[in-house]
């Protein structure tokens, strides 16, 4: 029997509004994706919304404020001006809007667990050493549940007792209309890119946003207590490609009709077997290269092609060509003697970092991910946080910084002779 709602849609595909991927993963996480840590996290239309705005504003100390924070059942932020006055905003629920939030906790208030992401790391060990600079409830997203099903983002997350504590030390202030406002710790910060997420995409200004959404320039470090000033023509509202930074990870937001231009796993796996089909060959062990296959990301297979970075000559590997007095770590290429760094080969397989459809013809340096060229170029020009007050351009496969003139180098490959 259909239940009466499967009668006027049958077979309805739940809405997906949109996905965040993290940053530095190729694909699933070192020791594989679990339950709400993983590398890439859908936001589909709740059943029933969770949504929640703005109601009562109280000032403290008084018993409703102090009923509010301890209202189990109420969502509220409470600002800490001093010991003796606390602002308290309470929320109500919102049946027009689905609330997801992201962080380090583990708490089931956070939908998206997010730990630190170290570059180029393979297992967890080397991550849990780290002290996290992620925030345990560091943001969350509110979708519009009808179309076009906007996302906006704002700062911090509600957490067990459904409360926001902007404590004494945090930046905080009351706006023009008389509501407060603040920033977290280390903030969010965000960036759309220009033209969208696509091959002409160029990119945008990192911002930060604060606590009710509002869009302010970079503070001079990640947790001065100064703010940046309002940027009163930008809005929160999530874009197709827009950058999500929480001190520790970034995070990729892209939009169902975005993901649906993207292409797919299955699509990267043709343009690996047309590669390998070409028969690549090593210009001097004259045997045939192929790329391993995209489940095999991390061992070095003996027909993976290798790369000279500074020239860009693809090779079988070999033992020759290093230099000694450089530590052994830059090789001569055989077919052009530029000396350089000479490293595998891997393919780009987490599908969303690309910004088109072409084939894998450019590596990023020092990594030797592979992708196409515009998608290459695309990254190599985005200043991604680092740390609490510098940036630089790092590979989304695998975060490693970029290194050489322009951070990605054009494969040259040579094919059989027969």
């Amino acid at each position: 029997m259909f239940s009466p709602d499967q009668e006027n849609h049958p077979s309805k595909a739940p809405v997906k509004y949109g996905e965040l991927i993290v940053l530095g993963y190729n694909g699933s996480l070192p020791n594989g994706d679990r339950g709400r840590r993983k590398s890439r996290f859908a936001l589909f239309k709740r059943p029933k919304a969770n949504g929640v705005k703005p109601s009562t504003v109280h000032i403290a100390c008084t018993p409703q404020a102090a009923k509010a924070i301890s209202n189990k059942d109420q969502h509220s932020i409470s600002y800490t001006l001093s010991r003796a006055q606390t602002v308290v905003v309470e929320y109500t629920h919102d049946s027009n809007t689905d609330m997801f939030q992201i962080g380090r906790s583990t708490e089931s208030p956070i939908d998206f667990v997010v730990t630190d992401t170290v570059p180029g790391s393979q297992s967890n060990s080397e991550t849990q050493s780290v002290q996290s600079t992620i925030s345990r409830f560091a943001c969350r997203i509110i979708c519009e549940r009808n179309p076009p099903f906007t996302a906006r983002i704002y700062a911090a997350g509600f957490d067990s007792s459904k409360n926001i504590f902007l404590g004494e030390k945090a930046a905080k202030w009351k706006t023009s209309d008389g509501q407060m406002d603040g920033l977290t710790t280390n903030g969010v910060l965000v960036m759309h890119p220009r033209y969208g997420f696509t091959e002409d995409s160029k990119p945008g200004v990192w911002r930060e946003i604060s606590v009710c959404g509002n869009v302010f320039s970079l503070r001079e470090t990640r947790s001065a207590q100064q703010r940046g000033k309002m940027v009163e023509n930008e809005t929160n509202q999530l874009q197709d490609g827009s950058l999500i930074d929480l001190c520790g990870a970034t995070l990729l937001w892209r939009t169902a009709e975005g993901l649906s231009r993207t292409p797919t796993v299955k699509h990267l796996e043709a343009l690996r077997q047309e590669i390998n089909a070409a028969r690549p060959q090593c210009p001097v062990g004259f045997n045939t290269l192929a790329f391993p296959s995209m489940k095999r990301k991390e061992v070095v297979d003996e027909k993976q092609p290798w790369v000279y970075l500074t020239c860009g000559h693809v090779h079988g590997y070999h033992n020759w060509g290093n230099k000694e007095e450089r530590d052994g770590k830059d090789r001569e290429c055989p077919m052009c003697r530029s000396v350089g760094p000479y490293v595998p080969l891997w393919l780009g397989c987490e599908a969303g970092f690309y910004v088109d459809a072409g084939p894998p013809t450019h590596a990023f340096s020092p990594c030797g991910h592979v992708c196409s060229e515009k998608t290459t170029a695309y990254w190599s020009q985005i200043p991604l946080p680092h740390g609490t007050h510098t940036f630089h351009a790092a590979c989304p496969f695998c975060a490693h910084q970029l290194a050489g003139e322009q951070g990605y180098i054009r494969l040259i490959f040579q094919g059989p002779l027969d």
